[in-house]
């Protein structure tokens, strides 16, 4: 039996070369105990296990050196750009190595201090090397002869990386002695995937001996954080479907048949498709826990209101919640519209509604008279009784709360649920993100819809677009000039979005041009949108708050300015908010460069949201697709879903067959398994057991 970690488990303050000041410091870093300062790895590191002799360098080497600074000082050039210049010394010579416009490196870098540089050598009043990467080593050098690979850490205000590197090496023995005996993954897995063991693993990434050494490591930590994040997923997954007593609705197609025969035209191979694997998981006793994710106009809606009627059928009732009023208002009347033919009128209820009207809402909910409800927040207010809640549909899924997706669901006796974005999102990162719930996908348009035109173009085409954008306007048409977030600052975009809005309306005289942007109220930015809609306004002039929102049918024209600080996920959206209508739509995108970036290239190459999504995620890293991390949901720190995938993919499988045979996790060889959930993922747990 193995005791529990020790010093693993101990604050941070008491590591040796710590105490409580640099404690603090640490905090800033996420590192609090030992074992955080264990997982605190390298961000990069310097390879001196070729080093060049300073003799040996040549103008148009690229070239790494280690010696020691002999003189330093800043100079001024003619254009009064400050440079930070240092002469190093080696055994075979002297170099100088100049830093343009860093001149506080003269601060950091003392006379006597061993630096490896690498980056260019150059001709200049001799031969110059200019760092592209430097590092002050510790020491007297002693040991570097035969080469070392040095590991660069992240830092912070008042704890440099070589304080934290000297802090490391200083405890790194003791702390991996106490993971002696607490491997939690099997030996035969790690032969199989070919990956090392923790202990050696943890070693390779704080003190490689070569590179090569590093990406196995890396792979073994990613690997272990991936399949531990998917067994997370699979115990939620199997607590949900058979822990919970759910319902089977399963009753004869008595509103579904019909209404899908009376749809104006035929679903898509991809609804069908969709709507086949919601009827199977509805009609069996284990709750649905199911996303159904499809492109801007897809049809979602259709499948969910189809969803929403087997319920209604088999005796139940089906709520959907929005995150916003316009939202659930524009989804209760595309509702009334498409259950008409069947006879079946939802109810709305939002914040907005009161009074008398509130009360009759209520009472037909809790009477059982109204089958289905449309609303946001609204629906998960104590005062809110569902007579049988049988099926919760979630829209724009990713805007909630766990804890309100979680509320909806304590509505009803465990209710299917039914999630649902129009953001496209890589089956790596919805499965990383949403393991738990088994995923269908609407990746198909329906016939006859026009794509947008797109065009991606530089300042000098800004005139010619603002002008297309009033003859659109003066032919009845709609349009919308958007504005990124500036430097992360909601203050500073607001002022943007808001200069601009004065430029525009004097330019559009003649027509009614509205702002909307993050400062603005959820009341203000309601009234303008539903003024929009309404076709009193003819310009909206926004932030990225219009991403996700409301269907204006007579909306042609989406102008985005400074195109590159968007993602590929972003500017497919507010794309998307265009062409929603029977007349042609145009997307402009305007870059600030000479030629556009590669991202935007791809933008104007395809209206796939699948494609966009994928490639998204090959330029940018996995992020945030949404624009903010969701509470609950895990940052990765070790893998990478672009690089990982066949990992991810293998650590579903495991994770998946172990809850299958061994839920609780009791068996000999799983029991590490389940000691590493306790200890470090037990908060973590109940959030994925709400989906």
């Amino acid at each position: 039996m193995t005791t529990r970690p020790f010093l693993l488990s101990s604050s941070i303050q008491y590591m040796k070369g710590v105490g409580p000041r640099r404690a603090e410091r640490f905090e800033r870093l996420d590192v609090r105990t030992g074992r955080d300062l264990l997982y605190h790895l390298p961000h990069r590191y310097e390879d001196a296990t070729t080093v060049d002799p300073i003799a040996s360098l040549q103008p148009g080497d690229a070239a790494t050196v280690i010696g020691r600074v002999v003189s330093k000082g800043v100079l001024r050039t003619r254009t009064r750009l400050r440079v930070f210049h240092a002469v190093l010394r080696d055994d075979t010579g002297l170099i100088e190595c100049a830093w343009p416009g860093r001149p506080w490196l003269d601060r950091t870098i003392k006379k006597g201090d061993l630096l490896l540089v690498s980056g260019p050598v150059r001709f200049y009043h001799g031969r110059q090397l200019q760092p592209r990467e430097h590092t002050v080593l510790d020491g007297s050098g002693e040991g570097i002869e035969g080469g070392r690979v040095f590991p660069v850490y992240p830092a912070t205000e008042g704890l440099t990386h070589r304080q934290v590197r000297a802090i490391i090496d200083a405890n790194l023995e003791s702390l991996l002695s106490e993971l002696e005996g607490r491997e939690r993954l099997p030996a035969a897995w790690l032969a199989e995937l070919h990956l090392p063991p923790l202990e050696e693993a943890l070693l390779s990434l704080h003190r490689p001996s070569a590179l090569a050494e590093v990406e196995p490591a890396r792979r073994r930590l990613a690997f272990e954080e991936l399949f531990f994040l998917q067994l997370l997923h699979a115990r939620a997954r199997w607590q949900l479907k058979t822990q919970s007593p759910g319902i089977a609705l399963d009753a004869p197609p008595s509103l579904t048949d019909p209404f899908i025969a009376s749809l104006p035209f035929e679903l898509t191979d991809a609804q069908k498709r969709a709507w086949s694997e919601i009827q199977a998981d509805m009609s069996t006793p284990a709750p649905m826990n199911r996303l159904l994710q499809g492109d801007v106009g897809s049809g979602k809606t259709v499948v969910a209101a189809a969803a929403l009627l087997k319920a209604a059928e088999a005796g139940y009732q089906g709520a959907l919640m929005a995150p916003t009023e316009l939202l659930a208002e524009q989804h209760f009347r595309s509702l009334s519209e498409l259950l008409a033919p069947v006879e079946v009128q939802p109810v709305l209820l939002t914040g907005s509604i009161t009074g008398r009207q509130r009360a009759v809402v209520l009472d037909a909910l809790s009477n059982g008279t109204r089958r289905i409800a449309v609303g946001t927040h609204a629906l998960i207010q104590d005062a809110v009784r569902f007579e049988s809640l049988g099926l919760a549909v979630i829209d724009e899924q990713h805007r909630f709360g766990v804890e309100q997706r979680r509320l909806l669901r304590q509505a009803g006796t465990a209710p299917d649920a039914l999630v649902m974005t129009a953001t496209p999102i890589p089956r790596s990162l919805a499965l990383a993100l949403y393991g738990d719930l088994d995923i269908s996908v609407i990746d198909e348009m329906p016939p006859g819809r026009r794509p947008v035109v797109t065009g991606v173009r530089g300042p000098d085409s800004r005139e010619a677009a603002f002008e297309f954008l009033r003859e659109q306007m003066a032919e009845g048409r709609q349009g919308y000039v958007v504005y990124p977030l500036i430097e992360e600052s909601e203050v500073l975009e607001a002022r943007a979005a808001t200069a601009m809005h004065e430029q525009l309306a004097e330019r559009y005289a003649e027509f009614e041009v509205g702002l909307v942007h993050g400062r603005l109220s959820a009341a203000e930015k309601d009234d303008v949108m539903r003024r929009f809609l309404a076709g009193e306004v003819h310009l909206l002039v926004a932030t990225t708050v219009i991403e996700v929102g409301i269907d204006v049918p007579n909306a042609t024209v989406m102008l985005i300015e400074d195109a590159e600080r968007f993602g590929l996920a972003q500017l497919h959206q507010l794309r998307g908010r265009v062409g929603r209508g029977a007349e042609q739509s145009y997307c402009v995108a305007f870059h600030s460069g000479k030629e556009p970036s590669e991202r935007l290239s791809a933008f104007a190459g395809t209206t796939d949201g699948f494609a966009l999504a994928e490639e998204d995620l090959r330029l940018r890293g996995p992020g945030d697709l949404f624009g903010r991390e969701q509470h609950g949901i895990p940052m990765l720190r070790f893998a990478d879903l672009e690089r990982d995938r066949a990992l991810l993919e293998d650590a579903r499988g495991r994770a998946r067959s172990i809850v299958e045979h061994d839920p609780e996790l009791e068996q000999m060889d799983h029991r590490p398994l389940r000691r590493e959930l306790v200890e470090h993922y037990g908060d973590r747990e109940e959030l994925y057991r709400v989906g």
